[in-house]
């Protein structure tokens, strides 16, 4: 029987100028201290810098690239076997997948301090979607570390 509680899934928010839930989540990752109109106007701000110089139509197009670029598809989690603790390699439900990939290029941004956030953001939203970057390197570390360590595959249940 599981000690934890169990997690029920909050009904999908939407944001308001897109209606996308990807640009929702962003936005409540990017805000800060509950100013959510000051993280809206941040994403939107990065949303469009991210269309200058393509011939993109659709603006989510580039942010949804971005995001299934930089998804990780595997991770290691720690499993304590008879005294010893290993990394096991597991699949990473969708969700997390989507969450993580959000979390990294936020963060990435955010350690970019010479550039404003709106700008940073833009710039971590692009190298995204072209396959390179800070957030990509990272889903490549994760893959590779679950590769490392999958001779304690047969730990996972």
């Amino acid at each position: 029987m599981s000690r934890r509680a169990r997690v029920y899934k909050k009904p999908r928010r939407f944001d308001g100028k897109y209606n996308s839930p990807l640009v929702a989540k962003l936005v409540g990752r990017v805000m800060n201290g509950g100013k959510k109109s000051t993280a809206e106007r941040l994403v939107y701000r990065a949303i469009d810098l991210t269309l200058e110089g393509t011939d993109v139509v659709d603006p989510l197009e580039v942010l949804t690239k971005a995001i299934d670029n930089a998804k990780p598809r595997l991770e290691v989690k720690s499993r304590r076997v008879g005294g010893s603790t290993y990394q096991v390699p597991v699949e990473v439900t969708v969700a997390r997948q989507e969450s993580l990939a959000i979390r990294w290029m936020v963060t990435f941004a955010e350690k970019r301090r010479s550039v404003p956030m709106a700008e940073a953001l833009a710039a971590e939203i692009k190298d995204a979607a072209s396959g390179h970057g800070s957030s990509i390197r990272k889903r490549d570390d994760v893959h590779k570390m679950a590769q490392a360590s999958r001779a304690f595959a047969h730990f996972r249940w």
